[in-house]
């Protein structure tokens, strides 16, 4: 099975933008960052479910042949698409809930977390 270079590399730096932008503490850019991520892992199904065939429907008169496309890729990308859709909506009402609650996009440190990895950082002994 061969599969075109360009589009790896193309899917590689998706990944990589996508998971830098997952990482920063602002919800803008984390919703930016998650749909970069789907965006890849779409094209990553498109490109691993193999080269292009004729269409998977066959007609009356067709007769079918081995060179038919698998419609699995599609059906997963297609729900791939709409989970991705549905993930972004729901980001952008915590977003903007949080804005609400707080005028603020940065995502802060909980004080509660902060105070417990001091006191694990105080608790483990050092060898």
């Amino acid at each position: 099975m061969t599969s075109n270079l360009t589009l790896l590399v193309l899917i590689g730096v998706l990944v990589a933008c996508g998971v830098y932008l997952i990482l920063e503490r602002a919800v803008s850019k984390m919703l930016l960052g998650l749909i970069l991520f789907g965006n890849a892992v779409n094209l990553l199904i498109l490109t691993v479910g193999g080269r292009d065939g004729a269409p998977p429907i066959l007609g009356a008169k067709d007769v079918q042949h081995s060179e038919m496309a698998d419609p699995l890729a599609q059906a997963m990308v297609l729900t791939a698409i709409v989970i991705t859709m549905g993930l972004a909506a729901f980001v952008l009402a915590l977003a903007y809930r949080s804005y609400i609650l707080t005028t603020s996009e940065e995502v802060e440190n909980d004080p509660d977390d902060i105070q417990v990895a001091t006191r694990r950082e105080v608790e483990e002994p050092e060898e």
